[in-house]
């Protein structure tokens, strides 16, 4: 930019210069240009308050499910992505993504099923067209008991 032209409504000039491999010759161009920004909310934070392991039959024990209730403030999430990893949150074991709606308080319920029993590292991601907010916990399943 070459700062305010001397035209009334003072936009600033754009100029660029290439060089011409050719014959070292320059091109100038010179304009105007515009631009608007618009500021969003987005998804300011999310936390997890409660984890709750889900009882059931001898029957259904091959998976254990693990409940998570989310909370977030800013803008509604349209998506939520979980990550499960090792426990130093280092190696992914496996990513769940769902779309979701939230309506009007950013309150939710995630159910996950955990294979076998261990120590892990859950990643809650919510997201919508503009933002991403990311919670993080260890857990530990324990066939069936977390």
């Amino acid at each position: 930019t070459t700062g305010p032209s001397s035209d009334p409504d003072s936009s600033p000039t754009v100029e660029s210069v290439e060089d011409n491999p050719d014959g070292g010759c320059h091109i100038y161009r010179n304009g105007y240009y515009g631009s608007s920004i618009d500021v969003v909310e987005g998804i300011l934070e999310v936390n997890i308050i409660q984890m709750t392991s889900i009882q059931m039959t001898e029957s259904q024990a091959e998976n254990s499910l693990v409940d998570f209730v989310v909370t977030c403030q800013g803008s509604l999430p349209t998506d939520v992505c979980t990550v499960v990893s090792d426990p130093t949150c280092q190696v992914s074991k496996s990513v769940v993504c769902d779309p979701i709606v939230v309506t009007d308080e950013c309150l939710l319920t995630i159910r996950r099923a955990f294979e076998e029993p261990g120590t892990y590292c859950i990643n809650i991601t919510l997201g919508d067209d503009t933002s991403q907010a990311l919670a993080s916990a260890l857990i530990s399943v324990n066939g069936g008991e977390s």
